[in-house]
């Protein structure tokens, strides 16, 4: 067998989808977890800082702010403060402030800060900055906390990324970022004056890194936890798979190939399927389909070899008899035990046909008919029992087609080649007799030898029919599917 053609079987295909599936859905759901648990904690992050940025803006003295951000930002402040940053030297600056008069509101400014820190321990940084124009790049420090030296009031820092090119009255909501002070959570309140103007910003931000941290390890646990989760739920459905579907699907494909339908053989012989399924599903569905068509090969060729031995044993008889007294009494043509023709007479009505078909001048129908339930019938309630069975049915066949001879070919057959008005009518008159036959198995308050039932079948002549032997196999073959469709309602008594 070549690669392109190499056989890849429904096992490996259940396994493979049932994998990918609960990988998917496991590692799935743990994204999906994640995702939202970090989302609800960056959100509440976020409201936290937001809401500490605006409360302490509210806090602080704006009018003082815009006095302290007109003294930081002019030239004379400007020197003073280089100079103070390079000597490292913070008296200068103060002096300055207490000359201006700034030196007390600043000091107790810097106290709200340190207080504000001290008292939300979630907050990390609290500063205020005099934010410049929407398109500036470099924003003023007014005040930090107590642990900055004084001369950062009045430095100049390049802007943050999140605020470049915003409005101060259109801050942005809060942010969430990593640098050199690790992971923040930040956020910008605007600082108004008694007239309403805004003056700086307050900038506050909380810090995130234990935060992090525990989400890196969440990760990892939702991830190990969908690995162990994995392995225990395909651990569980491999079992139920195998046990369920791929065990009995083997077991039934290799007793299929070991069935070898050959005439006379019985079913042992045959190797017909034999298997216990105790599951109610698709799989017993699919064991009793096999199981039934293999017994119906079997029943088929046994019928065909006995139709075709029974056909020729006939034949020579007719032939040897006719040598002998050259005409046969009426009654050598009769069943003994229903009356109607026997397989002699059915064979020289055939012969008979044959001759009128020979110049197409014969329009015919074949009727094939065969008793369900027989054989049970004879071996639960005796062969008296099993005539009587015979006798009814073929009654309801002689009944059915009133105008047409009814022969019985064999022990359970029966065979009505309409003609006349039967066969005008013959659509009509066969469903009749199915759905009494159906009414009849149906009865039952009736006893099993009086429910009688029968497979039926008909085919009409066509014009390349040249013998009614073609018309019978057409008969015979709809009967078969008729009888299949019972059985598989019904059952079989095998």
């Amino acid at each position: 067998m070549t690669g392109k053609n190499k056989r890849f079987s429904i096992k490996n295909k259940m396994y493979i989808f049932v994998i990918i599936t609960v990988l998917v859905v496991a590692f799935g759901t743990s994204v999906i977890a994640f995702i939202t648990s970090a989302n609800q904690i960056d959100n509440f992050y976020k409201k936290v800082t937001s809401d500490n940025a605006r409360n302490f803006a509210s806090m602080v003295d704006g009018d003082f702010l815009a006095e302290l951000k007109e003294f930081a930002g002019s030239d004379d402040y400007q020197q003073i403060r280089e100079q103070a940053e390079e000597d490292e030297d913070e008296q200068p600056i103060e002096d300055r402030l207490r000359e201006k008069g700034l030196w007390d509101r600043y000091k107790a400014t810097q106290a709200q800060i340190d207080l504000y820190l001290e008292n939300m321990q979630e907050v990390k940084y609290l500063y205020i900055v005099a934010h410049g124009s929407k398109d500036s790049e470099y924003d003023m420090y007014l005040v930090d906390d107590s642990t900055s030296e004084i001369y950062v009031t009045g430095y100049y820092e390049k802007r943050e990324a999140e605020l470049r090119g915003k409005d101060i009255a259109a801050l942005p909501e809060p942010t969430i970022s990593h640098g050199d002070w690790g992971w923040l959570c930040s956020d910008f309140k605007p600082v108004y004056n008694s007239d309403g103007d805004c003056v700086c910003i307050v900038g506050c931000d909380v810090g995130m890194d234990d935060v992090m941290k525990e989400r890196h390890t969440l990760l990892a646990y939702l991830f190990i936890g969908a690995f162990i989760f994995t392995v225990i739920v395909l651990s569980g459905a491999m079992f139920f798979i195998n046990r369920v579907v791929v065990k009995p699907l083997d077991a039934m494909t290799v007793e299929m190939k070991k069935f070898r339908p050959t005439v006379g053989a019985d079913y042992d012989k045959a190797c017909v399927i034999d298997m216990e399924i105790k599951s109610h599903d698709e799989i017993n569905e699919i064991y009793q389909g096999i199981r039934t068509m293999q017994i119906n090969t079997i029943d088929h060729l046994n019928e065909l070899y006995t139709l075709q031995e029974d056909k020729l044993k006939a034949l020579a008889d007719i032939k040897a008899k006719d040598k002998q007294i050259g005409k046969l009494s009426i009654e050598s043509f009769k069943d003994a035990l229903t009356g109607v023709g026997n397989k002699a007479a059915y064979i020289r009505k055939t012969e008979e046909i044959d001759k009128l078909s020979a110049d197409d001048s014969a329009d015919f129908a074949i009727v094939m008919v065969d008793m369900n339930n027989l054989k049970q019938i004879n071996d639960e309630y005796g062969h008296k029992a099993g005539d009587a069975y015979i006798r009814g049915c073929c009654h309801m066949v002689c009944n059915a087609y009133k105008h047409s001879p009814v022969f019985r070919i064999g022990g359970d057959e029966f065979v009505a080649i309409l003609q006349g008005s039967d066969y005008a009518e013959r659509r009509k008159i066969t469903d009749d007799l199915k759905a009494a036959f159906d009414a009849s198995y149906a009865n039952t308050d009736a006893p099993p030898h009086e429910r009688y039932s029968a497979a039926v079948g008909m085919a009409e002549r066509a014009a390349d029919d040249k013998t009614v032997d073609f018309v019978f196999k057409r008969a015979d073959k709809a009967m078969y599917e008729n009888k299949i469709a019972f059985k598989k309602i019904h059952g079989g008594y095998r």
